[in-house]
C-alpha cells in the first residue's frame, strides 16, 4: 500500500501531490477502531516502512496508471483504494528508498 498526499493539510489548497508513507497490509480480518468524536473506521494492520517521500510528478512518465496519455491521473487518486500493477509498486516503493 502506498499513500499518496495530493495536499500538506487534509483537504487544504497546500498542493503536495507527494507519496508520504509505504507499507505492507497484513493478513488477517478488518477490525472497527475509535478515533473519538464517534468516528469508528475499519482498519487493517499495515507493517509501515522506513522511507521518504517521493513526488509523483517526476513518475508520471513511467507509472502506468497515469501514463496511457491519462491527463487525469489525480482523479483516480482522490477516491480512496484502488489497485495498481506490481511494476507501478516497485517504482514508488524504489523511488521512496523503501525498506520493507
Amino acid at each position: 500500500m502506498a499513500y499518496y498526499s495530493p495536499t500538506e493539510t487534509f483537504r487544504g489548497n497546500d498542493r503536495l501531490q507527494t507519496f508520504t508513507a509505504i507499507g505492507i497490509v497484513m493478513a488477517g480480518e478488518t477490525y472497527q477502531a475509535d478515533t473519538g468524536g464517534g468516528f469508528r473506521p475499519f482498519r487493517r494492520d499495515v507493517h509501515w516502512a522506513e522511507a521518504r517521500e517521493a513526488p509523483i510528478r517526476p513518475l508520471l512518465s513511467q507509472l502506468g496508471f497515469a501514463r496511457r496519455g491519462n491527463k487525469a491521473w489525480g482523479y483516480q487518486l482522490r477516491f480512496g483504494l484502488f489497485e495498481i500493477a506490481d511494476t507501478d509498486m516497485q517504482i514508488i516503493s524504489n523511488a521512496m528508498g523503501a525498506v520493507l
